[in-house]
C-alpha cells in the first residue's frame, strides 16, 4: 500500500498494488483503513495459494516481470501463456509421427467410403510428405518446415498446390485425434498458379503415352484421347458398358452424376484397336489400386515432365475430333457439356 497523488483525481488518496491472474494492478482507495484492509486481504489470499510475494526469489520475480511485457502487446497473461504451452506438451506427449498419422488417416478415409481414386491420390502424395517428416512427431512441424518442404518438390505450381491441400488435410485430421493443436500446413504459402488455356497434348505427347503405357493403364489412357471421357467416368466404367458390336460405349447416368439419359460415345476404329488386346468381359477399366504411381510413371517415360493439365485427355480430343471431322455440334452432343464455340481455338491442329 502506498500513498497515491494525482491532481486530476483528488478523490483517491491510497493505492494497493496486487496481482491477478498473473498480471499486476493496482486498486484506488479513498481512506486509509480501506486500502490496509484490501492490502491484508490480497495478501492472506496469496499465501493461501502458495504464491506470496514475499516468497518470490529476485530471479523468479524479474523473470514474471519479463513475461509479462512480452505478452502485453498481444493482451495476454501468463496464465494464458502457460496454458497454451501446457495444451502444446500434451499435444506432443500424445503426438505419432508422419507415418503413423498418414496410415490413421489412410484407414479412416477407406472407413469414410472415400472412393478408391481419391484414396490413392492421398496415400501416393501423403507417403512423400511421412518420408520428409519421418521420425518427427507431427506436433512439432512448423509452418516453415512444410514451406521449405514444399518449395523443395520438383513440380510445378498446381501440383504443389495440391500436396500443400493434402497435408492440409492430415493436420486437420491430428488435430481431431489429439495429435496436434494447430495446422501448420494452413498457413504454409500457396504457389502461384498460371492462368493457361485446356491443356492440349501434342499428337507426338498423346503417342508417346500410348506406346509407353503398361497393360493396366493403357485402356485408361487409350478411351481418354479417342472417346473423350472424363477422368472420374473412366475410373467409373467397366468393359460391360464397352460394346464392340454395336461401336459404342454406354456412359451411364449414374457414371457421370446427371439426371439425364444415358449417353452413348462412339467406339472409333483406333480406339478400337487400342482397347481389343485388353478387351474383357467385365471388370473396372482403369485401375484401382497404384494408379497414381502408374500414371506418374508413363508420363515419365512419355517425357511429359511439366503439371499435367487437367482433363488433358479429354481436351486433347475435342481438339482433334473437331479438326478431323469439322462437326463440333455432334461432338457437344456426346461431350454433353461442351458446346460448338468451346472448340474454336482447336482449328489450328486441322
Amino acid at each position: 500500500m502506498r500513498r497515491y497523488r494525482d491532481q486530476n483525481r483528488p478523490r483517491w488518496k491510497f493505492v494497493v498494488s496486487h496481482y491477478e491472474a498473473g498480471e499486476r494492478k493496482g486498486k484506488l482507495f479513498e481512506k486509509k483503513a480501506q486500502a490496509q484492509a484490501f492490502a491484508a486481504f490480497k495478501k492472506t489470499e496469496a499465501e493461501a495459494q502458495g504464491l506470496g510475494h514475499a516468497e518470490f526469489s529476485t530471479d523468479l520475480r524479474v523473470m514474471t516481470q519479463d513475461a509479462l511485457e512480452q505478452l502485453k502487446p498481444f493482451g495476454k497473461t501468463i496464465t494464458d501463456a502457460v496454458a497454451h504451452y501446457v495444451a502444446h506438451l500434451k499435444a506432443s506427449e500424445r503426438s505419432c509421427g508422419a507415418a503413423q498419422l498418414v496410415d490413421e488417416m489412410i484407414a479412416a478415409k477407406e472407413r469414410d467410403g472415400l472412393s478408391e481414386r481419391h484414396t490413392e491420390d492421398l496415400r501416393s502424395r501423403l507417403k512423400i510428405f511421412a518420408a520428409k517428416f519421418d521420425g518427427q512427431m507431427v506436433a512439432t512441424i512448423t509452418s516453415a518446415e512444410i514451406d521449405d518442404w514444399l518449395r523443395s518438390l520438383p513440380v510445378g505450381p498446381v501440383t504443389r498446390n495440391h500436396y500443400r491441400s493434402v497435408t492440409v488435410q492430415a493436420f486437420n485430421f491430428a488435430i481431431g485425434r489429439g495429435y496436434a493443436t494447430h495446422n501448420p500446413a494452413a498457413k504454409a504459402a500457396e504457389a502461384k498458379e498460371p492462368k493457361t488455356k485446356p491443356g492440349i497434348l501434342t499428337v507426338e505427347q498423346a503417342t508417346a503415352l500410348l506406346v509407353n503405357a503398361s497393360p493396366e493403364i493403357l485402356p485408361y489412357i487409350a478411351i481418354g484421347l479417342f472417346a473423350g471421357l472424363r477422368r472420374a467416368e473412366i475410373e467409373r466404367l467397366d468393359w460391360s458398358e464397352i460394346d464392340f458390336d454395336s461401336g459404342h460405349i454406354e456412359v451411364t447416368a449414374e457414371k457421370w452424376k446427371s439426371k439425364l439419359a444415358n449417353r452413348f460415345i462412339t467406339l472409333q476404329p483406333n480406339l478400337r484397336a487400342w482397347l481389343m488386346p485388353h478387351r474383357q468381359l467385365k471388370g473396372d477399366v482403369a485401375p484401382k489400386e497404384n494408379f497414381r504411381d502408374l500414371f506418374d510413371q508413363v508420363r515419365k517415360a512419355a517425357g511429359i515432365l511439366a503439371d499435367w493439365p487437367d482433363n488433358a485427355l479429354r481436351h486433347s480430343f475435342a481438339s482433334y475430333h473437331v479438326a478431323h471431322f469439322k462437326d463440333a455440334k455432334g461432338l457437344a452432343l456426346e461431350m454433353v457439356t461442351l458446346t460448338p464455340g468451346c472448340f474454336s481455338i482447336t482449328t489450328a491442329h486441322s
